[in-house]
This record gives C-alpha cells, structure tokens and sequence, in this order.
C-alpha cells in the first residue's frame, strides 16, 4: 500500500492535464481528476482513482530499470572491465595517441644496444606516463583558454505555488497580468519558462591571462620532465645491458673454471690409480671442483636475474628470451674532463630546466594571488518566454542584459594567507632550484670518478690476467714434474680465476661510467629526443 501512495504521488506531481494535485482525504492519498477550483493541499475532492494494473506494471519496471543500473554502474567501475574497454570505447586523442606508439617486437638476430635503447623508449610504462602527463598539461591550457570565451547556456524551468511575490513576477513575464489582482492574495499559479542566458568575464585582475601563463609553464615542465625520464630510462637500459654482458662474462668464466679443475682432477685421477698421486691430492681437487660449480651456479643465476632486469626495462615479459651482441662498447665523444662536462650539464640537463620553470610557475602564482585584491567585472545576459501551459510565443519575449562587478573588501584575511602561501611555495622552488644544481654537480663528479677509477683498473687488471695466466702455465709444469704441490695449484688456478673476473668487471664499470656521463650532461634527452624526430613521432 505504501508503494501505491509513492506511486500516487509522483503522478499527481508530474500530471498536467486536469491540474492534477496530490490531495488527501481521510488519511490516505490518491490522485486527482478535477477539483472544484484551483488545487491546494489538503482541499475536498470531487474524484479520485487508485493504481490500475498498467500503473503497478509501470512501477514494477521502474524498480527493475533503478536495480538494473545499480549492477551496471558496479560493473562499469571495475579494474576488469576498464583495463578491458576502455581504448576500444573511449578512442580519444590520448588512445589513438597511445596507438599510434609500435609495440616493442624483438628482432631475429642478436639485440644490439642502440636497439634496445630504441625498444624501452617506444614502450616502457615510465615513458607513456610522462605522456599522460603532457596531454594533461595540454587540456590545462585548453581549460584556462576557456575563460576567455563567453559561456551560453540554456535552461528550462517549471514553477508552482501561491506566493505573491513569484505570482506577481512571473505572471508580468507572461504579460498576462489579470486586471484587478489582489496583491496580498492573488491565489495559485503555474509557470513554465525557457531561456537562452550568456555571460563573460570583462576584468578580474589579469588572473585569467596569468591561468594560460602558468598552464604554458606546466606544460613546458611535463615535456621536460619526459626528457628527464628518457634521459635515465636511457641510461638504465645501458647500465642493464652491460650489466648483462658481464654476467654472461662471469658465466663463461665460471664454466671455464669448472672445465679446468674437472680436467685436472681427471689426470690426477688416473695418477691416483696408478699410484704416483696422494688421495688428499684428489680431495682437495674434488672441494675445489663443488666450489667451482657453484659459483657457475650462482653466476648462471645472476645471468638469468640481469636478462629478465632488462626486458621488463624494454617493456617486454621477464621470460622473454633476450640473446645480447657478443660485445658492445660505448663510442661516444662526451666531454674528456669534469669541467667541460659541467658546462654542458647546467646548459642541457632537464632536471635544471625543469626546476628553472617551477620558479617562473611559482612567481606567476604569486601575482595570480595578489590579483584577487582587484574587482571582477562580469557581463551577462539573458533571453527567455513565460507561459502557464508551455505555450510559447516570441512576441511575448524578455530580455535583460547587464554589468556586473564583485569587489571582496574583506575575506577575512583568506587573500594575504593565500598571498603568503604563494610566497613560500616560491621561497621552496627558488631553494629546490639551487639543490637540483648542486645535486647535478655531484652526479656528474662521481660519474667522472668513476670514470677514472674504471680506466685505471683496466690498466692493473689486464697486467694482472696476463701475469696469472702465465703463473698458472709454471705452477701446471712444476705440478705435473713433481715440484709444487696441489694446493699451489689450486691457489694459482683460483687467482687466474678472479683476475679474470675483476678484469670484465673493470671494463664494463667504465662502459657504465660513461653511460652515467651522458646522462649526466643532459646528452641522452637530446638522443631520445633526434630519435623521436627522426621516427616522426
């Protein structure tokens, strides 16, 4: 029965026809068919009518419909179904954007480094949000663009009630003013009115103009800080590429060892078996064969770990099979010494440029924030029909047009803490401006230092690999003649072993030095960026 009387209601309420009013008789409600003069609430009534079959059919499809879209609303907003639809539904300019970017496709031959610095800028995640976030800039500007642009809206309106004041008014509107009206009661009315209404903005402290500078600005800072994201994507992917490299190295070495000391212990072996060889000699060759293989075990591992480390840099499966050029080696003419490097640093690093159009943004803040002592200037105007059936007719229009201006004298004191929050945030930047500085100088000295130590460790480690591999050769005569003992041996062979290893080391140490450089004189931004042109994207 309750739901009878809501279903009442709303039909009363929304009837035009017969003026249908909702109305009440001894309790209970029901709709009305025609009164004896004009409806009020709570009056006699002549007629009255309770739910028909089709009206509870109405209502029941009604609730069906609210359920229907409370599921479907729940199923719109789940990761699921967005992470499923939503380029396919929604193909703006950010999706076709996104499209238009190649998927990375691993080449047939062996993966280059230039290819795979290629690979991770066309798709790596870290690289599609610094995008996301130009084309957020992008619609910033556009918004603030929009305030210089009148807004037209059109609106409808339905009115109802016995209030002088709103009779008098919109009765005038519908130039329809009965002749001798009571002013205190003029009794019961209906409107219905449309209209056409524009408004501009004239003057509001140049805080709009200042709106389009900041968004400008913001959008210069996400197009740098993209730079700055390919600028360390760039060196990452050299980094785990040569990183790569040497565990392969250190596999290869790991399994030579294996080899060497499984060999060994073959020939001692068979001396053993005939007698011209200790059994402690075979032992320890055996210990030293178990710490042979599981540092081929290990050094396998590690190979494995640094593969899947640069594919998911590349944007591609962790178990994707990635197979590396048998060496790379950085040929680039990066600035030989620390002070040249500098000035190319401070002239081309993004991270300084970006911090440089932070302060700018900062200071357009602080203006914006002193404007709002100004007055604001509006204009508006508005066109629109009155009638109490719909019945609309142009010569009997309205219209009004006119200036309006808003001066805050006092906001309780919201501007000047506003004002003051602004100055702060430029107090920060200004602050931030000269760590980054600092922060880049320092990258770039221990990218230098590096660089160096690398060189020279290349120089002692060479020597040192040539004198062990031909400490070894003496130590394996002097062994197999009689003169030097097992452990002699295996100390050699264990020497030749990790000189090897501190050698690739070394090397590729310097490869990532210099990978660190040209990032930290800026050069990689540029390369991604020739890159980019030159793929016309």
């Amino acid at each position: 029965m309750e739901m009878e009387v809501l279903l009442q209601f709303y039909l009363s309420c929304f009837m035009v026809s017969g003026q249908a009013i909702p109305c009440q008789e001894g309790g209970r409600s029901f709709r009305l068919t025609e009164c004896r003069k004009s409806p009020a609430w709570g009056e006699t009534v002549v007629g009255k009518k309770h739910l028909t079959g089709i009206e509870r059919l109405i209502l029941c499809a009604a609730l069906c419909f609210l359920l229907f879209q409370g599921c479907a609303e729940r199923e719109r907003y789940t990761y699921e179904r967005i992470k499923r639809t939503y380029k396919a539904q929604e193909p703006g300019p950010a999706a076709k954007e996104s499209r238009a970017i190649p998927a990375p496709q691993l080449p047939q031959e062996p993966l280059s480094l230039h290819q795979a610095v290629i690979l991770a800028l066309q798709g790596n995640p870290e690289v599609e949000m610094a995008l996301a976030r130009i084309r957020q800039a992008q619609a910033m500007i556009d918004e603030a663009t929009a305030s210089f642009w009148p807004v037209l809206s059109v609106y409808g309106e339905y009115l109802q009630g016995n209030a002088p004041s709103s009779y008098l008014f919109k009765t005038i509107d519908q130039r329809k003013l009965p002749p001798g009206v009571d002013f205190n009661d003029p009794g019961w009315f209906e409107n219905y009115e449309v209209g056409l209404q524009a408004r501009i903005n004239l003057f509001n402290g140049g805080r709009d103009l200042l709106r389009r500078k900041m968004a400008e600005t913001g959008f210069q800072i996400h197009e740098l800080d993209r730079r700055s994201v390919e600028n360390a994507l760039v060196e990452s992917v050299i980094h785990a590429y040569f990183q790569a490299l040497a565990a392969r190295d250190y596999l290869e070495i790991a399994t030579r060892s294996v080899t060497t000391v499984e060999e060994q212990k073959r020939v001692v072996d068979v001396r053993y078996r005939a007698g011209g060889a200790l059994r402690s000699d075979l032992l320890s060759l055996e210990v030293r064969l178990a710490q042979a293989k599981e540092e081929a075990v290990r050094a396998k591992n590690n190979h494995d770990l640094t593969l899947a480390a640069l594919a998911v840099l590349l944007s591609l499966d962790p178990d994707s099979p990635l197979s590396l050029q048998e060496k790379e080696s950085m040929q680039r003419g990066f600035p030989k010494d620390y002070a040249s490097g500098l000035t190319q640093a401070l002239a081309n690093r993004p991270e300084l440029k970006k911090v440089r159009q932070q302060v700018v943004q900062s200071y357009m803040a602080l203006d914006m924030a002193k404007a709002e002592y100004l007055p604001k200037v509006d204009a508006q105007a508005k066109v629109y029909l009155d009638d109490p059936s719909a019945d609309f007719q142009t010569s009997r229009d309205n219209w009004i047009a006119g200036v309006i201006v808003n001066w805050d004298v006092f906001t309780g004191l919201s501007t000047p803490a506003r004002v003051s929050k602004a100055r702060s945030v430029l107090d920060e930047m200004i602050a931030l401006d000269r760590k980054t500085t600092q922060s880049v100088q320092l990258d770039l000295k221990s990218a230098y230092l590096r660089l160096a130590e690398a060189e020279a460790r290349i120089q002692v480690t060479q020597a040192s690999v040539a004198q062990a591999e031909e400490s070894l050769s003496l130590v394996k005569k002097e062994y197999e003649g009689g003169s030097a003992t097992i452990t002699r041996y295996l100390e050699t062979e264990l020497a030749l072993h990790r000189a090897r290893i501190l050698a690739k080391a070394a090397y590729y140490d310097r490869e990532r030095a210099l990978a660190s450089i040209g990032r930290g004189i800026g050069y990689w931004a540029i390369f991604a960026e020739a890159m980019r042109e030159r793929n016309g994207k």
